[in-house]
């Protein structure tokens, strides 16, 4: 037996506090509750966003606009450059591959390809997103894209007016329509017949 063993033993089961009894017994005539008020009186709990005389933080902040925080898709950026450093050329980059290198925190979240740095291998990679020139350096080497996600929509196109084509007749400007031969026609025969 050893002086530790004894000492932990002796802290096991620690006397319960008595209180009410009396001002002789360490804890004074109110049991360590104070001087009156609610927290003096039997069943009082103080609430959990209490801050005492502070202004409380649930009335400090703004309880009005709108705020996309929790509606945000964020994605772990990769770059090509991590991938040339990384990767053996011809193999699979999967999120999966990507945690087991460290290059993202989770194979849960979604993975996001940025085109910084260059990319000499030709790697098939797998990801959520890719951005144009992500798409165009994995491309120029050899390799191929796999979308996990589908592919985001363009949300404004601006659309080239069609140019006239020359075998298409020219049509004539809008405003007065032209008068046709038959009524020149009719109008000369009429003067001719006075």
């Amino acid at each position: 037996m050893t002086i530790t063993e004894i000492t932990k033993r002796a802290g096991a089961h620690k006397r319960r506090i008595r209180v009410g009894r009396g001002e002789s017994s360490g804890h004074g005539k109110t049991c360590g509750r104070g001087t009156k008020g609610a927290g003096a009186r039997a069943g009082y709990r103080p609430g959990k966003l209490g801050e005492g005389a502070m202004f409380p933080l649930f009335r400090r902040l703004p309880k009005f606009g709108f705020s996309n925080v929790l509606f945000t898709t964020r994605y772990q950026v990769v770059n090509l450059g991590d991938l040339q450093n990384r990767f053996d050329d011809g193999a699979q980059v999967t999120p999966a591959a990507l945690k087991e290198l460290g290059l993202v925190h989770s194979a849960e979240q979604k993975v996001k390809v940025l085109g910084n740095g260059e990319l000499k291998k030709k790697l098939t990679v797998s990801a959520h997103r890719f951005s144009g020139s992500a798409v165009a350096g994995i491309e120029a080497a050899g390799g191929t894209v796999k979308w996990l996600d589908p592919k985001p929509k363009k949300k404004f196109v601006k659309r080239v007016p069609a140019k006239p084509s020359a075998e298409a007749p020219a049509q004539a400007p809008e405003g007065k329509p032209e008068k046709s031969a038959k009524k020149k026609k009719s109008t000369a025969e009429e003067k001719a017949g006075e």
